[in-house]
C-alpha cells in the first residue's frame, strides 16, 4: 500500500510565483488570526476569567474551572478537525478555510460580549463554554485546510518552506494576544480590566471578516484537490479520485501513520502549553497559594519575546526539512525539549525575569524545531484523497490528548506535590513519545527524493 501525493506537478511560472506568495501571505495573516483568538482566550483563562466567571470559588478551584473551560476548546477540535477532513476532501480545502475562519471569529467577538457571572449568574459559564466549544471546532478544522492549500500549491521541493507559513501563525497568534492583553491591562485600572478591559482583545476577532471575503473570492483550491476533482470529470481509468468516505478510508488504511502523527506533536504541543498557560497562573499566583508570585507583565513580556524569535526558528526549521528531510528537524528539537525539561523550571523558578526568557527560548527553540517540518510531514503521510481527514485527525488528537489537558495537569501536579518536578517528568515523557513516533515514520524526503529534481515528496511512502 502507498501513500501517494497525487496530481501533476504545476509548471513555475512568474504569474503563478506572484500568486503563490499572494496565498503565502493570506495563509499567515488567517492562522495568525484564528490562533490569536484562540489563545487570548488562555491567557483570559489565566488572568481574568476565574474572577469574571468563577467569583463565588477560592483562587485555586476558581483557576481549575477557567482552565477545564480552556480545555473544552480542545476536546471540540477533533470533532472539527473530523467535520473539515470529511468535507475538506470532499469539496475542497477552500471552503473549509472560509468556513472555519468565519466561525472562529464570530465565537470569540461574541465571548466579548458575554456579560459576567456577577450579572446573569450560572449562564454565564455555560455560554462560555458553548462558545469555547465552537471555538474548538473551527481551530481543529482550519489548520488542515491552510497548511494543505499552502503546500500542495507549493512546487515539490518547497514544501517545508511552505508549509510554515501556516505554522507560524501559532507564535504569532499568541504574540498578538499577549500584545492585546498586556496593552488592556497597563492602559487601565484593575477594576476596569476585570469589567470591559479583557473584551477588548476578543472583539479585535472582527478583523478575520475581511480576510474571509478576500479567501473566497481570490484564492483558488489546491492544484492537487482540482487534479481529483478533473479526474472525476473525466472519469479516468485507475485514477484516484475523490474520497465518498475519506474519513473512513483514512481511518482504516492509514489508522498507524494517524496515530504516530498525533506522538509527533507530544512533545511541542506540551511544552508549548506549559509556557502560556500553566506558568502564566503558576507564576502568579501568590506564594501563600503555592505560586511564585511573579509579575504578570513580566511573564507576558517574556512569553512575547520568544513568540518574535520562535517564527524565524519555524521558517528555518521548515526550508531545511526541503533540504535535509522532515524527520532530523523533529528528532533534535524532541531531544531538546527533552534535555531542557528541568532546567527550564530550574531558570523559571528563581522569579529572574531575564532567567525566565533564556527558559522560554530555548524551549520555544525545540518546539519550533519540531513544529516547523510538520505541516509538510503530515501531509506527505497521507494521498491526497483523504490527506485533509488523516492530517486533521492526526493533529487534533494530539490537541485532545496533550494540549488542552496540560495546563490542568500541570497545576493539580503543583497543587498535589508543591514542586515542578511532576511537571518536567511530564515533558519527559512527552517528549519521548514524540521521538519514539519521529523513529517509526518513515521519511517522506529522503535523499533519493531531495537529490532527484523530478521527485515529489511522499509519493512513495510504505504504510505502517
Amino acid at each position: 500500500m502507498h501513500a501517494s501525493a497525487s496530481g501533476p506537478v504545476a509548471v513555475d511560472t512568474p504569474e503563478r510565483r506572484r500568486a503563490h506568495r499572494k496565498l503565502l501571505a493570506a495563509g499567515l495573516f488567517g492562522s495568525s488570526i484564528e490562533w490569536y483568538d484562540f489563545f487570548v482566550y488562555g491567557t483570559a483563562a489565566a488572568l481574568v476569567f476565574p474572577v469574571v466567571f468563577f467569583p463565588e470559588a477560592t483562587p485555586f478551584t476558581a483557576t481549575l474551572l477557567a482552565f477545564s473551560t480552556f480545555a473544552v476548546g480542545f476536546i471540540a477540535r477533533p470533532l472539527g478537525g473530523i467535520l473539515a477532513g470529511h468535507y475538506g476532501d470532499k469539496i475542497g480545502r477552500k471552503p473549509m478555510v472560509v468556513l472555519c475562519l468565519l466561525l472562529m471569529g464570530v465565537a470569540t467577538f461574541a465571548i466579548g460580549c458575554l456579560p459576567s457571572a456577577g450579572t446573569i449568574g450560572v449562564a454565564a459559564p455555560i455560554l462560555l463554554v458553548s462558545l469555547r466549544f465552537l471555538q474548538g471546532l473551527a481551530c481543529g478544522g482550519q489548520w488542515g485546510g491552510i497548511v494543505l492549500l499552502l503546500t500542495e500549491s507549493a512546487g515539490p521541493k518547497r514544501r517545508g518552506f511552505a508549509g510554515t507559513f501556516g505554522q507560524m501563525g501559532v507564535p504569532l497568534g499568541l504574540l498578538l494576544g499577549n500584545l492585546m492583553m498586556i496593552a488592556a491591562s497597563l492602559t487601565l485600572s484593575d477594576q476596569a480590566f476585570e469589567s470591559w478591559g479583557w473584551r477588548v482583545p476578543f472583539w479585535f476577532s472582527i478583523v478575520l471578516f475581511p480576510l474571509v471575503v478576500y479567501i473566497h473570492n481570490k484564492v483558488e483550491d489546491s492544484p492537487e484537490f482540482r487534479n481529483l476533482q478533473t479526474e472525476v470529470k473525466e472519469k479516468r481509468a485507475g485514477a484516484a479520485t475523490v474520497a465518498q468516505a475519506p474519513l473512513s478510508e483514512a481511518v482504516r488504511k492509514h489508522w498507524g501513520r494517524i496515530l504516530l502523527g498525533a506522538g509527533l506533536l507530544a512533545a511541542t504541543n506540551s511544552a508549548f502549553y506549559v509556557g502560556i498557560a500553566g506558568f502564566v497562573s503558576y507564576g502568579t499566583l501568590d506564594r501563600t497559594a503555592g505560586g511564585l508570585g511573579m509579575s504578570q507583565d513580566v511573564i507576558l513580556a517574556s512569553i512575547m519575546a520568544t513568540s518574535v524569535l520562535m517564527p524565524l526558528v519555524i521558517l528555518w526549521a521548515g526550508r531545511m526539512s526541503d533540504r535535509l528531510g522532515r524527520r532530523p528537524l523533529i528528532l533534535v528539537g524532541a531531544g531538546l525539549l527533552m534535555a531542557w525539561a528541568f532546567p527550564f523550571f530550574w531558570l523559571a523558578e528563581t522569579t529572574s525575569g531575564p532567567l525566565l526568557f533564556v527558559a522560554m527560548l530555548i524551549s520555544s527553540t525545540g518546539q519550533a524545531l519540531t513544529y516547523g517540518p510538520l505541516a509538510a510531514f503530515m501531509g506527505e503521510l497521507f494521498e491526497a484523497r483523504v490527506r485533509y481527514s488523516g492530517a486533521s485527525l492526526a493533529y487534533q488528537l494530539a490537541a485532545v490528548g496533550v494540549s488542552g489537558f496540560t495546563p490542568l495537569i500541570m497545576t493539580a501536579i503543583i497543587a498535589q506535590t508543591r514542586s515542578t518536578v511532576g511537571v518536567a517528568l511530564f515533558l519527559i515523557a512527552m517528549a519521548a513519545i514524540t521521538l519514539a513516533s519521529a523513529f517509526f515514520l518513515e521519511e517522506t524526503n529522503p535523499a533519493a527524493v531531495r537529490n532527484d529534481p523530478a521527485a515529489v515528496p511522499g509519493r512513495a511512502t510504505t504504510v505502517p
